[in-house]
């Protein structure tokens, strides 16, 4: 993805997708007028080919209040948030879906369903969320992992919510991903854990057991994302001041910063989980509708991805 400045990243991002056909996509519980408008806006834009699921009653009443005509849209009727989640993964296992949209339930309700060993659609990586951010002060997209689904993440954990968001940037165009891992500290010690951590996961990006990314760590986070900031403490890396993907050593820290960024800094977040057989787009209801679409753009672009990469040679 080529880098832009100010508002226009977002913009980028969304054009990826605008030569790739509709990715057809389970909507879960569309039950309010900005989820269920962010998944009309999306397939107007022909992102997504929705399939609206949750009851029917409800999304035709926010339908009438949006003055949107949903007649030629699929819809599932369900009676409940519950019964979405389940029946948007069906469909997805049942090959009728490619993507998933989150709608108005909480994401614990969705995500439970996602990873259930029975009836889910778990693989063999772990399931991870990225925020892909629009920051107006930085000179390119910033993804954040994980800021949403793994709260106290092990380093095997973090094994794979570095792979899952390499394979993301490197899906949307960034070529050899730069990954900053973030502590409170540059360097390694015993005290703070996540340096540990840090240090490990560059070691097996080293051996190749992380593949396609550029790492570094630990950096603090004005070592990841400025160049001054790192010529001040010395620190020389190819990661300092470029990153690309900022790995949080846990959720509580993610949450903070990508709120930090987003209401300190105006910046914008859509939101993916990798992990699953499909991409799920997990908007939040204080999205805006430019970050809803990009989601849906992310998901849809990676969705092809995955698609091309499950073709024989």
């Amino acid at each position: 993805m080529t880098a832009t400045n100010g508002r226009e990243k977002y913009e980028a991002l969304i054009n990826l997708s605008r030569d790739l056909p509709p990715v057809r996509t389970a909507v879960v519980h569309p039950c309010d007028e900005g989820s269920l408008a962010g998944a009309l806006d999306a397939a107007e834009a022909a992102i997504i080919a929705p399939i609206l699921v949750g009851p029917k009653a409800k999304i035709e009443k926010f339908a009438a209040l949006l003055g949107r005509d949903i007649s030629a849209i699929p819809l599932v009727d369900v009676p409940h948030s519950h019964a979405a989640a389940e029946k948007a993964i069906e469909l997805v296992r049942a090959g009728k879906a490619d993507a998933l949209m989150k709608g108005s339930l909480h994401t614990d309700e969705l995500m439970s369903e996602v990873v259930r060993k029975d009836t889910g659609i778990r693989t063999e990586r772990r399931v991870s969320h990225v925020f892909i951010m629009d920051v107006p002060t930085y000179h390119k997209p910033l993804f954040i992992t994980d800021a949403a689904v793994n709260i106290f993440p092990t380093l095997d954990d973090k094994v794979d919510i570095v792979q899952n968001a390499i394979d993301l940037a490197t899906a949307l165009g960034v070529e050899r991903p730069k990954v900053a891992i973030l502590s409170a500290a540059e360097t390694v010690t015993s005290k703070i854990p996540s340096t540990i951590d840090a240090a490990a996961l560059c070691k097996m990006a080293d051996r190749g057991q992380i593949k396609g990314g550029l790492l570094d760590g630990p950096l603090a986070f004005d070592n990841a994302i400025s160049v001054v900031a790192a010529k001040v403490k010395n620190i020389e890396s190819d990661v300092a001041g470029d990153a690309d993907i900022l790995v949080v050593p846990d959720l509580e820290a993610g949450n903070m910063l990508a709120k930090v960024i987003t209401f300190l800094a105006g910046a914008d977040g859509a939101g993916i989980v990798l992990g699953a057989r499909v991409p799920i787009a997990l908007t939040s209801r204080a999205d805006t509708p430019r970050a809803r679409l990009a989601s849906c753009a992310v998901a849809a672009v990676y969705a092809h991805a995955k698609r091309l990469a499950a073709k024989p040679a």
